[in-house]
């Protein structure tokens, strides 16, 4: 009797550590938090204020082991979990862990595109709420991050930005995404998640 009260009290505390929390701070996933068969589906859309049609299709990751090494699928590419959970050494990342409402910080993101096009991101980003939020995926507590800024690169284009971004820690991923900028408007949304029982 006493050996399964102490199975059982493991069990919950287990249980505590892995399960998000309704309110508090949530840390950085880790390699452990993730298992082979863990899959993500979203489906996307970017679309002008004119109506026209720039993106629209569907997004899928997938935890695999690829020669031993835990990995995840990304499109064509397979990116090891340990470069995904790495601590982001940037003083301006796209999340600030620990994750907790009421939290700002600043990003900025430096990209050159496949022509050769550079450009930058410069956004200040805030956590308004944890509350449970309905996807098509189903629901989860999710943190609602708001970045505010502006968009530019090398060949003069200059817009203001505005994203949103719902992050379940459950998923360890972003269960949604709006974002503005300049004329053009993009959503993303899970569409499914599964894990091996």
């Amino acid at each position: 009797m006493k050996s399964q009260i102490v199975i059982l009290f493991a069990l919950v505390i287990l249980g505590a550590c892995n399960s998000p929390k309704k309110s508090g701070i949530t840390q950085q996933p880790t390699l452990a938090d993730y298992q082979v068969g863990e899959k993500w589906v979203w489906k996307y859309k970017g679309v002008t204020t004119e109506g026209e049609v720039r993106s629209d299709g569907k997004d899928t990751r997938e935890i695999v082991n690829a020669n031993g090494v835990l990995s995840m699928t990304i499109g064509n590419d397979t990116i090891p979990v340990t470069e995904i959970v790495k601590q982001d050494e940037s003083e301006t990342p796209k999340y600030k862990w620990p994750l907790e409402v009421g939290k700002k910080w600043k990003y900025e993101n430096n990209w050159t595109s496949q022509d050769g096009t550079t450009g930058n991101q410069s956004q200040e980003a805030e956590i308004l709420s944890y509350k449970e939020e309905t996807v098509e995926a189903g629901t989860f507590m999710a943190y609602t991050i708001k970045y505010t800024g502006k968009t530019t690169n090398s060949r003069g284009y200059n817009a203001d930005e505005e994203e949103v971004w719902l992050y379940s820690p459950e998923v360890k991923n972003f269960i949604k995404l709006t974002q503005a900028q300049g004329d053009f408007f993009y959503e993303e949304e899970l569409i499914e998640y599964s894990k091996p029982e």
